[in-house]
């Protein structure tokens, strides 16, 4: 008598963050002969970093931390971690997405801003002195740093302000002029103009991810050795 056969159908989630982040850990051929660049941010650094390394092919081996570097808490936390004891010639880093997002009142992810047991993640004035705190940290390594703008809130993202981007960025103009010796890419002005978002999203399309990179390769390229 023969059995009835058990199908069993796996299904397979595809997680595009996930994703992302498998395709930006360290780079397989490191030519010690090379600078060594660090990209420390977001999803939106994990989405432009496989082009910046493609673009600087035989000039620079770039890293980045083999995560979602989120918001300045998790950086004055696990930064020495990211920086290890490699010797690096830049350092391009930026925080301020995650900072900015609204949480509820169990700190459930992305809350509605406008209920008013939401909170913002990193509020303005803790923002400020992590963030000070960060880029002191990564002066005394000795590479050159530059701060990279946070990119634009779009209209209908869920969980964040529009605007917010722009004060938060002031903010971290602020501290880099009082910290001193720190350059600014200005990711948040390109962006602004030339390079639209997912939409309702703060993401960028694989296009876009391209197109962010162009303009951090052209501000790593100018302060390489």
């Amino acid at each position: 008598m023969l059995r009835p056969t058990l199908c069993i159908v796996v299904a397979v989630v595809f997680c595009p963050s996930a994703f992302a982040q498998k395709l930006a850990s360290e780079p397989t051929n490191i030519n010690p002969k090379l600078p060594n660049v660090l990209l420390i941010g977001d999803s939106i650094s994990i989405g432009y970093t496989n082009p910046v390394r493609k673009k600087l092919s035989g000039v620079a081996n770039v890293f980045r931390p083999n995560t979602n570097c989120g918001p300045t808490t998790k950086g004055i936390t696990e930064i020495d971690k990211w920086l290890g004891d490699r010797k690096w010639s830049v350092i391009h880093f930026n925080h301020g997405l995650h900072d900015l997002k609204y949480l509820g009142s169990n700190n459930e992810n992305l809350a509605d801003p406008k209920d008013l047991k939401s909170h913002q993640q990193v509020p303005p004035t803790d923002y400020e002195a992590n963030l000070k705190k960060i880029a002191k940290r990564l002066k005394q390594t000795g590479a050159v740093v530059i701060w990279c703008e946070t990119t634009p809130v779009p209209q209908g993202a869920k969980g964040r302000v529009v605007g917010d981007s722009k004060k938060y960025n002031d903010i971290a103009a602020r501290v880099m002029k009082e910290v001193g010796e720190i350059q600014t890419n200005p990711l948040w002005h390109v962006a602004t103009k030339r390079i639209p978002t997912r939409p309702a999203n703060v993401h960028y399309t694989a296009e876009g991810s391209d197109k962010l990179a162009d303009q951090v390769v052209s501000i790593i390229k100018k302060n390489l050795p």
